[in-house]
């Protein structure tokens, strides 16, 4: 990786989802700017808030997508991550860091 890159998996994130009331909605489904959730599987030497195993919030429009060892990744700059979602405290609860 270099610099303020950050490659993010996206696994299990895209298609259908269930609302709330266990509604499922379609992948299909057209909706105005929905931010995702994707997995940090490594950063570049330059990445200062962000960790490999942290839930980030990136926006599914700015993204450029790479293939490593047949999978499929998200390569993103540090600046266009929204939130980060990580276990930073010390009783085991999850933060969210925006």
């Amino acid at each position: 990786m270099l610099h303020d890159r950050v490659l993010v998996s996206t696994d299990g994130e895209a298609g259908e989802r269930r609302s709330g009331g266990g509604i499922v909605i379609p992948a299909t489904v057209a909706i105005g700017r929905r931010l995702t959730w994707g997995k940090v599987v490594a950063a570049g030497a330059s990445v200062r808030s962000v960790k490999v195993g942290d839930r980030v919030l990136f926006d599914p429009e700015d993204r450029a997508e790479v293939e490593v060892r047949g999978k499929d990744f998200v390569l993103l700059r540090e600046r266009d991550l929204h939130a980060v979602a990580a276990e930073r405290l010390s009783d085991g609860h999850t933060g969210l860091y925006l």
